[in-house]
């Protein structure tokens, strides 16, 4: 029943959304991010690609960086391997990091919530390096995760050396796969709390009280705006990761090589506003939506209930006539206990004129444990009183 009520929902909104207009016909139309050298503008449920400028170039992302170090420590934070209130101790070499810093001394500690505001709000390679060490053991550990964390985003014009942006030859990434790492960093909802906030302090109630302004100054200027990232060094020019929200839908926009802080402001000024202006988001399901189930082979429970990962969203051009479109579900085979709650199963996928439009990660909505001796013997003998009953 709760399918074909999905279904009949489904079908309702079938003729209210319009097809979206390719990605080059938008850039003909679209002439913005001239001294760029690279940008990139996309819709953050969906990922659809509003407008790009050699968006698959590598260049060196400057403190851009940080959305990587960020997201792990979101993860971290979210899987309880840290807590908020955490103490982190700053080590030699993260005291003497140089460019944007708090100017953190070595052995001076203060909590996660206070290393990622330094580094959300201040680009502080100090205390980038000091939650490194403490989520990795080390950086070298740490950018090995990073590293292997973008390979799970599929990112394949990225390769990190470090947790900072610091120049470092071989560090390199992409418009289009800093879009993705911002579009997987903003499904930790929290994290627009640190980078949305414009001043704050540090060392409060001492004679090294530190004010914190944010390098993003979109954040006063651009309605909506509540993040990511600015970088700047003399090789990467001035860079920026920008998000915005405006109803219900939220935009994400790239601009590598800047030869201004004023220019990559414009620009990205200028995406922003195309999109808003252009493109409509019509949302089919929230995140957290219960889809389908699976069967689990030797669990507590016989099923697992499947929902989604992050919102399902389609995006079309305005004032462009409406088409159907179909929903497919991608389900694994074979599932076998245990699972862990999040784990993904599945893929909802929406299709538009046969072309894939949106891919939304389905997972699992509790843990389900693999069946003691007991409940397995009570299955089995229930088995077998069923089949001997018929």
């Amino acid at each position: 029943m709760r399918k074909f009520v999905l279904f009949l929902a489904f079908l309702l909104i079938w003729h209210s959304i319009p097809p979206l207009s390719s990605a080059n016909e938008v850039d003909d139309q679209l002439q913005i991010a001239e001294s760029a050298k690279s940008a990139i503008l996309i819709e953050k449920d969906t990922g659809t690609v509003l407008f790009e400028k050699d968006s698959h170039k590598p260049l060196p992302p400057a403190s851009m960086t940080k959305v990587m170090t960020m997201l792990l420590i979101m993860e971290a934070i979210e899987s309880k391997k840290i807590s908020w209130e955490d103490p982190v101790r700053t080590s030699d070499l993260a005291a003497s990091m140089g460019g944007s810093q708090i100017f953190l001394e070595p052995g001076e500690e203060m909590t996660v919530k206070e290393m990622l505001q330094a580094i959300a709000i201040g680009s502080a390679n100090d205390a980038s390096v000091a939650m490194a060490e403490r989520i990795g053991g080390s950086e070298e550990a740490f950018v090995q995760m990073m590293n292997k964390k973008a390979k799970e985003l599929d990112l394949k014009q990225t390769q990190f050396k470090n947790a900072t942006g610091l120049p470092e030859k071989g560090h390199y990434s992409s418009a289009y796969d800093m879009a993705i790492m911002a579009k997987e960093l903003l499904n930790h909802e929290r994290i627009t709390e640190f980078t949305g906030t414009y001043e704050a302090y540090l060392r409060n109630g001492t004679d090294k009280k530190f004010w914190l302004v944010n390098t993003n100054r979109l954040l006063k200027f651009y309605p909506g705006v509540d993040g990511l990232k600015t970088g700047f060094t003399n090789e990467a020019k001035y860079c920026l990761t920008t998000t915005a929200q405006k109803g219900k839908m939220r935009l994400v926009a790239v601009v590598f090589g800047a030869p201004t802080p004023k220019d990559r402001n414009a620009q990205i000024t200028k995406m922003m506003d195309y999109g808003f202006h252009h493109y409509a988001l019509t949302p089919l399901y929230e995140k957290g939506r219960e889809i389908t189930n699976l069967n689990v082979v030797k669990g507590h429970k016989n099923k697992v209930a499947l929902e989604t990962g992050e919102n399902v969203s389609v995006i079309a051009r305005k004032g462009d006539k409406q088409v159907k479109m179909k929903q497919q579900l991608h389900l694994q085979k074979n599932i076998q206990a245990p699972i862990k709650k999040g784990t993904k199963l599945g893929e909802l996928r929406i299709k538009r004129e046969g072309k894939v439009i949106s891919k939304t990660p389905l997972i699992a909505k509790e843990d389900i444990d693999r069946a003691s001796w007991w409940q397995f013997y009570k299955k089995v003998f229930h088995y077998f009183t069923k089949t001997s009953d018929a």
